[in-house]
């Protein structure tokens, strides 16, 4: 490996004059300048990270630990924090606890990883990074994270019960009520809604969005329009001759898989989508543009929100201002498409 006395030798001059360019001083003249880094690029010199960061104290790297890789909703959150880390010229170093696909989505409400996460904290401390984001893989409460951490620690796509920990979380309330208004105006009175899990965060959020929205629009709401779903495309088949069978015009779902099993069973009827039954989801998902005709839906502000969690992580490392304690919460946009018409926009 070629180390700064190799190239100091090469050109002829003191390990000092090579450090000096390397590190941008400006005791240097312009011509030494070229000189050395004409040999730096022909010799493909690196610089030693791991002795500069024990000079420096700064490895300038932030951890990220991920529950799941697999779950749709994280490489986007990775990809914007990893994007902000970019900018500002940090490195990331992830782990992926692979919790989904140990447990299944039970450890949502248990522990068991409690003692994996710990060991997972440990091993980032013990390789320096400067601070830690955890993303979450479903929204709620995380309750295993240490009370006391040396370095900064920052919670994304859920919250922690530990003080100060900093919170980024999607906010459902705006999106959601703008969907439902959306279909309010285009002439739908008889809205159903498929939600999903009742012990989800975001299910539970976005059924009070709707039914804030119905109220605000003199609107009652009626629990036969109701329909459990669990995420599943199944549930979305299972619910639609219900809601069906109690007059729905528009049918909302919590997400993109269960409007893709309402389209299944609305083709099976005989029914067009848009034209006969309005269709709505949740999610942006790579299929709601897919579907025919393509579906109406929220787009999850998922890399916005892994950059701000990002921009927190900085922040609390530069001092220049203070992390949040509480939360932050980062908005989704309806994403209005085919699936959803006007009430008498198409010829009888």
């Amino acid at each position: 490996m070629v180390t700064i006395r190799d190239i100091a030798q090469a050109c002829g001059v003191s390990i000092a004059t090579v450090s000096n360019v390397l590190n941008g001083k400006k005791n240097v003249s312009a011509e030494m300048r070229e000189r050395v880094m004409e040999k730096v690029r022909e010799m493909n010199y690196t610089p030693n990270s791991v002795a500069k960061n024990l000079k420096t104290k700064k490895t300038r790297t932030l951890g990220i630990i991920v529950e799941d890789i697999t779950i749709f909703s994280i490489p986007e959150l990775v990809d914007g924090i990893t994007e902000c880390c970019e900018v500002n010229n940090y490195r990331v170093m992830l782990f992926n606890l692979r919790l989904f696909q140990k447990f299944g989505d039970a450890y949502y409400h248990q522990e068991v990883y409690r003692e994996q996460l710990q060991e997972v904290l440990r091993l980032l401390l013990a390789d320096q990074v400067e601070a830690v984001i955890y993303i979450a893989a479903h929204e709620r409460a995380i309750r295993c994270l240490p009370d006391q951490f040396p370095i900064p620690l920052i919670m994304c796509y859920a919250y922690s019960t530990t003080p100060g920990v900093p919170s980024l979380l999607v906010d459902e309330t705006t999106p959601t009520e703008e969907l439902i208004q959306s279909a309010i105006d285009m002439g739908h009175r008889r809205i159903g809604v498929i939600t999903g899990k009742q012990d989800s965060v975001h299910s539970q959020q976005r059924l009070v969005a709707y039914r804030q929205t119905l109220l605000r629009n003199g609107i009652p709401f009626d629990p036969g329009l109701l329909c459990v779903g669990d995420w599943q495309r199944e549930s979305g088949i299972r619910c639609t001759d219900r809601l069906l069978e109690q007059g729905a015009t528009a049918i909302f779902c919590m997400n993109d898989l269960m409007a893709g099993g309402v389209y299944a069973r609305l083709k099976e009827l005989g029914l067009t989508v848009g034209k006969d039954v309005g269709v709505m989801g949740y999610d942006n998902r790579l299929l709601s543009q897919f579907l025919d005709p393509p579906l109406t839906t929220v787009e999850l502000p998922l890399h916005d929100l892994g950059c701000r969690a990002g921009e927190i992580a900085l922040a609390a490392l530069s001092r220049e201002t203070a992390a949040p304690s509480a939360h932050t919460y980062v908005a989704g946009k309806v994403i209005l498409r085919d699936s959803m018409q006007k009430i008498g926009a198409f010829p009888a």
